[in-house]
């Protein structure tokens, strides 16, 4: 009798994974039969370029969306964006652009992608319009490129200048007993200061009031030319806080005119020939993009584009992260293909583990034997970013790429204070060697184990520096006096030889092109994306996004931002890192 009920449960709940797995597909069958394979955008379409959305590396598809006809839930990467604006400077189709500005979530790097495309769309001859109730000052640092930029009569544009606010958590680590144990490597490594000082120290104070003028100047810098006035001029609108109305943005000519958004759709209207009852063809990057061919794919050569975007970690890649084991793969595999000619790697990332990022340098440098190598930095390409980018034939960044930061850092944590005063918990063992516990949060390490983590650190920093020197040519002495875990931005780092030259993704793949003496070819994307039974059943892109999302509309941006890196304290714990010192929230 047991046999028969370990049959009949076993052949049961078969019978239920499969029946669940043949709903999904016959779902999807019968959703991708009735969805229109390529959706028609009519005449007189304007793009729609919304500056609230974030734009990720590279697109993903909800697979569910295909089911609903809704298209929104599909995130459309940042280059896809830039190549799609660049083909409707000759789709007769599209008329304009109107960008939504907002609050933009956004990098520096990201938005000046966007608005160094939406610049050359201009060259088209075709509008460009910008519209926002309010809008904040990197929201408006894109807009400003639009032929006009209109805002809310009682809304407004931010212009403060900018400003970084960082966590620190000693005074509550003390409170609490506990008592970090900081190793590091380069006097600008700031990265373990949140958890070891209450305020910032000199040198991080130096190093961000540098970066962060770079940013300001160059924003300053482009908005000055496309509103016709000069940097100093709107410094001084922000350094005596003129700008507190939208009738303070139209007097000081940050906006050209005061509308509702009714107007503004009147004034489409009127530049697209309609009537006032007929509505403005407003077309999404998401419906766009499967409307139109926008990729060069008529060649049997390809360039590989390979997306690094989030921290660097041993392993299995998660969403948003840069696994060692997953990337090694995929470059290997753009190394072997022989239809592959060049790569390009754009790196987005902060950094991450120290190990992960040598075993990626090293499949980079293998690669590199065999074909052009081009690196494209996004927002961030620091630390660990910068450690498996600095080995490419040619490196390009945006002027707001922040990158740099070669130095290391490894931290632990020793509870023993807390346990024994707070909760009233002792702990006692034995051991076979002297070292045996060493790194257990319940004691404090001795000083001859502190001796040991730090020239653990001291090791992998020379290690990074000296990958630093080869990749880049460069003299060692002068590597060592300009890392030091100090952050620049790209314009900078192309002075320290840290950078070749400035310049967005396609100007990277361009470059790769010419490398590799190609014509004519054809991008091939990694890491390739999942299969719809794939995305179907893990869910992961999909459920994380609507839980952050749901959280941070719960708890607000900022307050999700510091939560963020209270989580990461135990990141930090696992193994020395090759780290930005700090995650860049700038208002």
């Amino acid at each position: 009798m047991k046999s028969f009920f370990k049959i009949f449960f076993a052949s049961f709940f078969a019978l239920i994974v499969f029946s669940v797995i043949a709903f999904f597909i016959g779902i999807w069958a019968i959703g991708a039969l009735m969805a229109p394979s390529k959706p028609e955008i009519g005449s007189k379409g304007v793009l729609v370029v919304d500056l609230n959305a974030t734009y990720n590396e590279q697109s993903k598809d909800n697979p569910l969306s295909s089911l609903t006809s809704d298209e929104s839930s599909n995130v459309i990467g940042l280059y896809d964006v830039v190549r799609m604006i660049h083909y409707a400077e000759t789709d007769t189709a599209i008329k304009g652009i109107y960008i939504n500005g907002g609050y933009d979530p956004n990098g520096f790097a990201t938005n000046e992608e966007l608005r160094t495309a939406i610049s050359d769309f201009k060259a088209s001859r075709k509008f460009v319009i910008a519209y926002g109730e309010t809008m904040d000052q990197k929201s408006y640092y894109v807009s400003s490129v639009a032929d006009q930029v209109f805002c809310h009569p009682n809304g407004g544009i931010e212009w403060d200048g900018f400003s970084v606010t960082l966590l620190f958590m000693k005074g509550l680590l003390d409170k609490l007993g506990i008592e970090p144990e900081v190793f590091y490597a380069g006097k600008f490594k700031s990265a373990t200061e949140p958890f070891r000082v209450t305020k910032m120290t000199d040198a991080n104070r130096i190093q961000t009031t540098d970066l962060l003028n770079d940013l300001y100047g160059n924003c300053l810098q482009q908005i000055a030319e496309a509103r016709n006035t000069d940097t100093a001029t709107l410094h001084q609108y922000a350094q005596n806080g003129l700008i507190r109305t939208a009738s303070d943005a139209i007097k000081y000519h940050l906006v050209d005119g005061l509308k509702y958004d009714d107007q503004v759709k009147s004034l489409l209207q009127k530049k697209l020939g309609l009537k006032p009852a007929e509505e403005v063809n407003f077309i999404a990057f998401s419906k766009y993009a499967k409307a139109v061919d926008y990729k060069n794919s008529s060649s049997d050569s390809k360039i590989a584009i390979i997306y690094a975007q989030g921290d660097i970690v041993s392993g299995k890649s998660n969403d948003d992260e840069i696994g060692s084991d997953d990337f090694i793969k995929i470059i290997r595999k753009a190394r072997l293909d022989k239809d592959v000619k060049a790569i390009v790697f754009r790196v987005n990332s902060p950094g991450g583990s120290s190990l992960a990022s040598d075993g990626i340098w090293r499949e980079i440098t293998l690669a590199k034997k065999n074909k052009p190598v081009v690196v494209s930095m996004g927002d961030y390409a620091a630390s660990g970013g910068y450690y498996i980018s600095c080995n490419a034939d040619s490196i390009f960044a945006d002027k707001g790429t922040v990158t740099g930061s070669i130095g290391v850092f490894s931290m632990l944590a020793n509870l023993e204070p807390f346990f024994n005063n707070k909760l009233g918990i002792t702990f006692d063992g034995v051991k076979t060697a002297p070292y045996a516990d060493m790194g257990t949060p319940t004691r404090p390490l001795t000083e001859q184990e502190k001796m040991f983590l730090q020239s653990s650190v001291d090791t992998i920093y020379n290690t990074f520096k000296e990958r630093v020197a080869s990749g880049r040519n460069a003299d060692p002495n002068f590597i060592d006096s300009i890392a030091q875990g100090h952050v620049y931005s790209g314009n900078r780092a192309i002075s320290l030889k840290l950078v070749d030259r400035t310049g967005t993704l396609q100007d990277a793949v361009d470059c790769a092109a010419r490398m590799a003496k190609l014509d004519v070819f054809r991008t091939k994307e990694y890491p390739e994306k999942k299969s719809f039974l794939q995305e179907l059943l893990s869910g992961s892109s999909f459920n994380a996004s609507v839980r952050e999302n749901t959280v941070k509309e719960k708890i607000g941006a900022d307050q999700y931002f510091m939560l963020q890196q209270v989580n990461k304290i135990k990141e930090l714990m696992n193994s020395p890192q090759a780290r930005m010192p700090f995650d860049l929230n700038i208002h």
